[in-house]
């Protein structure tokens, strides 16, 4: 019998004054038209918080220590054909203006309300919201 094997991907939220940064997705095939935040898959031999400071410094130029990332959320996801365990963590400080640094995958980069994100947002990210705003540290979606 084959072991169950997820795919694991993290999201950086970047938070102040009640705004998180989020990116429309673009041009990518998954999602386009619709908000996420700086996201990624995780690599092999990278621990969570290291991928998390790696994909903030590629998507939106924030150099960000691993110390300052703090776990927000874990989420099991269903994804079709594929099964997620997904990892939120709050960037408390960074370096670095924020901005698009992958235009071929991403038309926007805006601040938005955490209590009025964008209609056109990804459905789980909806939900990572919700649970960060509501101090959940543990969510499924999907199934």
């Amino acid at each position: 019998m084959e072991h169950f094997r997820p795919y694991a991907a993290v999201y950086i939220l970047f938070v102040k004054d009640h705004k998180v940064l989020m990116l429309r997705r673009f041009n990518t095939g998954y999602q386009d038209g619709l908000y996420s935040f700086p996201a990624g898959h995780v690599d092999g031999n990278e621990t969570l918080r290291a991928a998390a400071a790696r994909e903030a410094k590629e998507e939106v130029g924030a150099t960000i220590k691993v110390e300052d990332l703090e776990f927000k959320l874990v989420m099991h996801r269903q994804a079709g054909d594929r099964e997620y365990i997904d990892f939120a963590f709050l960037a408390k400080k960074w370096e670095g203006e924020l901005e698009n640094k992958e235009p071929e995958k991403c038309d926007d980069v805006s601040w938005f309300s955490l209590d009025e994100i964008p209609e056109k947002t990804i459905p789980y990210v909806k939900e990572v919201i919700r649970c960060y705003r509501e101090g959940i540290a543990y969510a499924e979606f999907g199934f």
